[in-house]
């Protein structure tokens, strides 16, 4: 019986096998002027991330490193932009620069990872949701839209609280927990829409067919479903990064995400507002914030060209 499922559902209709074909050659991707404009913003932050090292080695300056004598003028002031300091130093005599793209690293480091497992996470229970319905559909969408009820900050204000020991340093690595917080509250949207996909899936004439000739509710759902579904998760992957990068930014800005010295744009962002040094040395502040609002305006704009190619709705 399954070598004759396996050779009545490889051999389904060419119309049928056409509505469900994702266009996504390369050609056709790289034919989408948004996708070239965003790809090559979202290239060139990576560019800066892997590169943040050899630039530090370049200029001799580590992105915790300390140069008080010769980028704090004698006042105390932070120098201004010049060839030892590209876009000049700190209020600590740290190069802006060097921290800048040390903080890219640190925002893909956290955001990367923190949206794919919401995208894991997020499918897998949106698949099972929407195709068994009833007592499990109704069990998980609840979930759901408690997890959505809890404020953002307020919740990863306290999570991260709990992740201090008696003597005030972190139990768990910070970047990990904020990894975490982020994914908790990504899983969601990736959820809802799984759901909604396969509900409108689980009744397309070839599910239909598959369950008609026996095919297990697995194979239908990872051979017949997830296909479906898999482009337009990875599409929403692309539009929830960069709000998972501004998340991250916040949890720093706040003073609970990544700790200083470690250099983050949030973190760095702050302490420019904290010392109002930007009013002397702009760089200060001007350097991570055009870095993050590059760097979300390239992951936005890449998603929006994928979204026009990938998303059968769209098309």
């Amino acid at each position: 019986m399954a070598d004759v499922t396996e050779t009545a559902l490889a051999g389904r209709s060419e119309p049928d096998r056409a509505v469900r074909q994702v266009p996504s050659g390369i050609a056709a991707v790289l034919a989408e002027p948004s996708v070239r404009f965003g790809g090559l913003l979202v290239l060139a932050v990576v560019a800066a991330a892997l590169l943040a090292p050899l630039v530090a080695l370049w200029l001799g300056h580590g992105p915790t490193e300390q140069f008080s004598d010769i980028a704090l003028s004698e006042d105390g002031l932070p120098i201004g932009p010049g060839w030892a300091f590209p876009l000049g130093a700190d209020g600590d005599g740290r190069d802006v620069l060097v921290r800048t793209l040390y903080g890219a690293r640190i925002s893909l480091l956290v955001s990367i990872p923190a949206t794919t497992l919401a995208m894991v996470v997020g499918t897998s229970i949106g698949l099972i949701a929407g195709y068994f319905g009833g007592l499990a559909d109704r069990v998980i969408s609840q979930g759901i839209d408690v997890a959505l009820s809890f404020p953002f900050v307020v919740t990863a204000l306290s999570l991260l609280a709990l992740n201090r020991g008696a003597n005030g340093q972190p139990i768990a690595d910070p970047v990990l927990v904020v990894v975490l917080i982020i994914a908790l509250f990504s899983w969601t949207y990736f959820a809802r829409l799984t759901r909604g996909l396969v509900l409108s899936l689980r009744h397309s004439p070839f599910v239909e067919a598959a369950q008609t000739l026996g095919a297990s509710r697995r194979r239908i759902l990872i051979r017949e479903i997830l296909p479906n579904v898999a482009p337009v998760a990875l599409v929403y992957w692309a539009v929830q990064l960069p709000n998972n990068i501004v998340a991250e930014a916040t949890l720093s800005f706040l003073g609970v995400g990544i700790q200083p010295p470690t250099a983050s744009w949030g973190n760095m962002i702050a302490d420019a507002q904290r010392s109002s040094l930007y009013q002397l040395q702009p760089w200060f502040l001007l350097g991570p914030s055009i870095a993050l609002f590059l760097t979300v305006v390239g992951f936005n704009t890449l998603s929006a060209g994928l979204r026009n190619v990938l998303d059968p709705h769209r098309r």
